[in-house]
């Protein structure tokens, strides 16, 4: 970031900003030529390519005969990430049993700047495929663990955070309407565990549960998700999160003795 001298606003480096939406977009493409690339962007050739033989010889790209790719030198950057974060040590393990012991998909969710972080998961014997991976960034509102985490937020952050990305739709179930989201917000801080119903995937359904610091405030959450004609009743609303808050209550234990 530069600063203006004449405002003292913080502005974008542009070359930064153009290296980052070139990674961005080999990505989202599962990767790209230049001419997509060019196209794409809507950039000189030229100026597209400059970036690309930088990006590679950094290593964040790597040419193919089908384009480009992300390099694994990113992979680097992404492992000493998460290895950043004392949740994932103290969760991990405890994700991975939960989903032993449910057959379920369990994922640990954490958050950076108002967007979702799938941080780690674990894969249970009855679990179905989903577009997650780890490391996708997301939306709170479309997800069980998000929503449990805007519950712990305060209400001036969860209006920042939606004005900031709005509340888009990912499936006809998502909730979409302020005034909705935060009935739904106020109902989760009663039951300490927050639903989906179909929000983010159809026919999946989810339970999630924060893991807040001593202030009370998320900084992560664990859900646990499964087909709507397995995951549904008692099961859902009962069985599922008596497991899950005392996973979450073990790991804000851990945690508050870790940082002490």
């Amino acid at each position: 970031m530069t600063t203006d001298s004449g405002t003292g606003q913080r502005r974008p480096v542009k070359t930064v900003e153009t290296a980052v939406g070139i990674l961005e977009l080999i990505k989202v493409r599962d990767g790209a030529t230049l001419p997509e690339l060019t196209d794409e962007l809507d950039m000189a050739k030229s100026t597209v390519h400059r970036h690309l033989k930088t990006l590679e010889n950094l290593d964040f790209v790597v040419e193919g005969d089908d384009g480009y790719r992300i390099g694994l030198r990113t992979l680097d950057f992404g492992i000493y990430a998460r290895d950043q974060q004392s949740v994932f040590h103290e969760g991990k393990d405890r994700v991975e049993e939960l989903a032993d012991e449910t057959g379920e998909k369990v994922w640990l969710i954490t958050h950076e700047r108002g967007r979702s972080v799938h941080l780690f998961s674990a894969t249970g014997a009855r679990s179905v495929r989903t577009p997650a991976r780890e490391g996708n960034q997301g939306y709170l509102h479309q997800l069980a663990a998000g929503k449990a985490i805007l519950a712990s937020f305060s209400e001036e952050r969860v209006r920042s955070i939606a004005d900031e990305y709005g509340l888009p739709a990912e499936t006809e179930a998502t909730i979409t309407d302020r005034d909705k989201l935060f009935d739904e917000l106020a109902s989760i801080r009663e039951r300490g565990v927050a639903f989906n119903r179909g929000e983010s995937i159809p026919k999946l359904n989810a339970v999630g549960a924060p893991i807040t610091d001593s202030d009370g405030e998320a900084i992560a959450a664990i859900s646990v998700s499964g087909p709507s004609n397995r995951v549904k009743g008692t099961y859902l609303t009962e069985e599922l999160p008596e497991r899950l808050l005392g996973v979450t209550n073990e790991i804000e234990i851990n945690l508050s003795y870790a940082e002490s």
